[in-house]
């Protein structure tokens, strides 16, 4: 693909497939395709790529695709230097007769006096740029107009063609008095190349992060067999096997810590510069880096298994995908070289009716046609989302997909989760208040039998302050998600019960409510234990608030974003958290579909929603919002289940998605700005003459080229510490 409108192109193409829905990135020159494969297959999308006049090849192993896509850019970069170094001393003769135009005869002057005699600059000079090194312009307008379509090489082709042409027949007729354009036509084509060159290097900044995270993982891993340490390459280490880190080695892949005792430096995933302690127990990844002592570890993740590969994965998938900011650029170039080359016809006609000069309408028309650039509108987009994406994964901050990074710049109303998002999300048993007749051992007893499976981290610490006790297996277990949980007790006659004070009463339960009111007024969450309808006890935990909440519900609140508190605790603790941390607006005692409506709600009166929390229990209300924001993946390896994933516990990292965001955005309406005011701009100066073909050529090489520069501007943004 040459510009956008080829994007455009195949895009509608494939898309008249049945069952199919595409979007084509033109800088990243990847098709990201759906299909029911009742309907469709593969081989019929290449084929449907193949009659629009383009190539296509299925990607299927991520590294073998990177390196190949890698050799071939490298290969296309050299032959395009080779060209272009031959294309400018070729052309640097015929530019060396604009020397009178450019002191003399003005800048915009179409006139040019003869240094060089004009069979000469034709044989020898202009026609081996024209057709051997312009070669591949002829080449793929043919292809484009073959597939019925129109893209830059047509404009190329078309305009240096036209200026080509006509010099050639004033030359063979030996009209000495008419002027030639054999210079125009070359330095087109030269100029044209050097800004593809310029391009191709700037657009290898936009995937310097994602570069960079693949070089984190070293190639050779120290795995133990037999007492011993032996050296094997990374394609080798299954998971289960033991290896060893030895200090200031990257680490090779995920494991847990079995032996030793050492700090990690996981900046490269979370963005977080202090090291964090390593002890038997605990998890370490791929690409992060051993500190200090040698670490023995059982590996449980390799290969695309890692946290690392996925987040390449994600980077690379959210490289890929289109803004809908992008749309109108995407309209825009699907009919942008049929409308200029309408725009050099008229031009022409009228030139030459106005002046009578068919020669100068020509220049015009020439101008017109090489000015019109639908690779700046093409680039706009897709390059600042790889900078901005690729930035953000080297915070820790991993975005999906280019739709929630535009829609995380627009938030305004943010939803937050109270347990593991504002607070630490691990709660401890504060007290245990036994009813008359019940002891302290048999209420924690039954709560953690029935919380035995549960991953919620009120479950954890309840399993945790009764770890000294026997536990029982519960059978006929059931769970009302937000509310509680009941089963049998194999030690009790009856079912047993463990949930909210509500959840309790409604099954009949007379709790007790003179020893409940002072915990709930110290903010404590506090549940209920109960068999059948006897009251047994109360059982109350507390989260410490997190130390960076505060700051940054002030960072959202001065950003213009309003945050909103929802949790399924008591009023009392609700209460003291928002207090604590500064929110206004909160909510209690709810349960998953109550947050799940209030988000449908704000979303119905226009408001652009936000939603973050655990990705368990909040799932619903965070599928409903127009972003969300899953905290602290780290210790979870699926980094692709949130349209926004945070891999820092930190509820200011949401803060700083958002403003990368902004940013990103920002970027986008320059470039866009910036594309759509350069061809309103260029197109008209060069119909009414004011623009030589060669400043022309000089202008459409530049404009993709700034595109792409603005867009790495984003590389410097940096998270505030």
């Amino acid at each position: 693909m040459t510009c956008a409108a080829c994007a455009t192109r195949i895009e509608k193409v494939l898309n008249r497939v049945p069952g199919v829905h595409a979007n084509v990135n033109f800088a990243t020159e990847i098709a990201a395709v759906g299909f029911d494969p009742a309907v469709a297959s593969v081989d019929q999308l290449i084929v449907a790529v193949a009659r629009a006049g383009y190539g296509a090849t299925l990607r299927q192993d991520a590294e073998a695709d990177r390196k190949r896509d890698q050799a071939r850019k490298a290969a296309e970069y050299a032959a395009t230097l080779r060209e272009f170094i031959i294309a400018a001393v070729l052309t640097a003769p015929l530019l060396a007769q604009m020397v009178p135009m450019l002191t003399g005869g003005g800048l915009f002057s179409a006139g040019h006096t003869d240094l060089l005699p004009r069979w000469l600059q034709q044989l020898l000079l202009a026609t081996p740029v024209q057709f051997w090194i312009g070669r591949r312009f002829y080449v793929g307008a043919f292809h484009a107009l073959r597939g019925g379509g129109a893209n830059m090489d047509v404009l190329i082709a078309l305009g240096t063609t036209m200026a080509y042409v006509f010099s050639a027949v004033v030359t063979l007729l030996g009209l000495t008095h008419q002027h030639v354009y054999f210079e125009a036509s070359a330095a087109v084509i030269t100029l044209v190349l050097l800004g593809k060159l310029l391009e191709a290097r700037a657009k290898r900044g936009t995937s310097a992060a994602l570069e960079g995270l693949l070089k984190l993982q070293p190639r050779i891993v120290h795995i133990m067999r037999d007492g011993v340490l032996v050296d094997v390459p990374l394609a080798e280490v299954a998971k289960g096997a033991m290896f060893a880190v030895r200090a200031g080695e990257a680490i090779p892949v995920d494991g847990i810590v079995r032996e030793g005792t050492s700090s990690v430096d996981e900046s490269m995933l979370t963005g977080e510069s202090l090291a964090v302690a390593k002890n038997a127990g605990d998890r370490v990844f791929a690409g992060t880096v051993n500190q200090q002592g040698m670490l023995r570890c059982e590996a449980t993740g390799v290969g695309s298994t890692t946290l690392l590969a996925g987040i390449v994965r994600l980077v690379a998938q959210a490289q890929g995908s289109k803004a809908p900011i992008q749309r109108l650029a995407d309209q825009v170039a699907g009919v942008f070289v049929p409308i200029v080359i309408v725009i050099a016809i008229l031009t022409f006609a009228g030139t030459w009716w106005i002046t009578g000069d068919a020669t100068r309408a020509l220049v015009h028309a020439v101008a017109v046609l090489v000015i019109a650039c639908p690779c700046a509108l093409g680039l706009a987009t897709p390059t600042a989302i790889m900078v901005g994406t690729g930035r953000g994964a080297r915070a820790g901050i991993l975005i999906r997909n280019a739709t929630a990074l535009e829609s995380a710049g627009r938030l305004t109303m943010l939803f937050v989760d109270k347990t593991g998002t504002l607070t630490q999300g691990r709660p401890e048993v504060t007290a245990v208040t036994p009813a008359k007749g019940t002891t302290r051992e048999d209420v924690l007893g039954i709560a953690a039998a029935l919380e035995a499976g549960s991953t919620h981290p009120l479950a954890q610490a309840i399993r945790a302050a009764a770890q000294w006790l026997q536990q029982e297996a519960v059978t006929e277990f059931d769970a009302v998600p937000g509310q509680g949980v009941a089963g049998r007790v194999p030690s009790r006659d009856g079912i047993a019960r463990l949930g909210s004070p509500a959840f309790l009463t409604s099954h009949g339960v007379a709790i007790d409510e003179v020893t409940l009111a002072p915990l709930l007024a110290q903010g404590q969450s506090v549940v209920g234990v109960a068999v059948d309808a006897r009251f047994l006890g109360w059982i109350a935990l507390a989260d410490a608030v997190r130390p960076t909440s505060a700051r940054a519900v002030a960072r959202l609140r001065e950003a213009g974003i309003e945050v909103v508190m929802r949790t399924g605790d008591h009023a009392a603790t609700a209460r003291a958290v928002a207090s604590a941390v500064g929110i206004t607006t909160f909510g209690a005692g709810m349960a998953p579909g109550d947050k799940t409506a209030e988000v449908r709600a704000a979303n119905a009166r226009g408001i652009v929603t936000g939603m973050v929390g655990d990705g368990v229990n909040d799932a619903p209300a965070l599928a409903a919002a127009g972003v969300s924001f899953a905290m602290g993946a780290g210790a979870d390896v699926d980094v692709e289940s949130a349209d926004v994933t945070l891999l820092r516990d930190d509820l200011g990292t949401v803060v700083d998605a958002i403003m990368l965001s902004r940013a990103t955005l920002s970027k986008i309406r320059q470039n866009l700005f910036f594309a759509f005011a350069y061809n309103v701009l260029g197109i008209p100066l060069a119909a009414f003459g004011l623009l030589n073909p060669v400043i022309a050529g000089a202008a459409m090489a530049a404009s993709s080229v700034s595109v792409v520069g603005n867009a790495l501007l984003l590389s410097r943004w940096r998270p505030p510490q």
